[in-house]
């Protein structure tokens, strides 16, 4: 991490929030920042994003929406949700539906979301290694395969 910062997108539909947001961490983190889940989802097609970070409440498409349509399309992000409502239905959907990783509430106390996001940073990490090991692992297996079957015919 010495010589890459961690992407980091953020979602939010007040612009006050998403200058906020980039004025505190842009400079330990490369920060993307979306006025709504469509402009998220553009993001996303186009540049390697490690965090995804959402405000639940947005006009268009809520937070959970925008996290079950990143899920299919992008797996790697990892998902933090944060809201300034005290909705559980919201944060329940959240985890079962967005696969969140961390729910936070606006707004944010910036030692936390720091903390949060270096949480979020080593998990992504764990998950690309594993994705990585499985991949090797699958080629291996294929491999074995293929010498089996040649043994057998020969």
């Amino acid at each position: 991490m010495a010589d890459k910062k961690i992407a980091i997108l953020y979602v939010d539909d007040e612009e006050n929030n998403l200058f906020s947001f980039k004025a505190v961490f842009r400079i330990k983190y490369q920060v993307y920042t979306a006025i709504s889940g469509e402009e998220a989802l553009k993001i996303l097609a186009e540049k390697p994003i490690q965090i995804l970070i959402t405000d639940q409440r947005m006009p268009a498409m809520t937070g959970v929406e925008l996290l079950e349509k990143v899920i299919p399309l992008y797996p790697d992000p990892i998902r933090l949700l944060l809201t300034g409502y005290a909705d559980m239905n919201a944060v329940v959907d959240a985890i079962n539906k967005g696969q969140i990783f961390h729910y936070l509430t606006k707004p944010w106390n910036e030692e936390e979301l720091y903390m949060t996001i270096d949480r979020a940073y080593e998990a992504y990490q764990e998950k690309i290694k594993l994705k990585i090991e499985n991949q090797q692992l699958g080629m291996s297996n294929d491999q074995l395969e293929f010498l089996l079957r040649q043994k057998l015919l020969s």
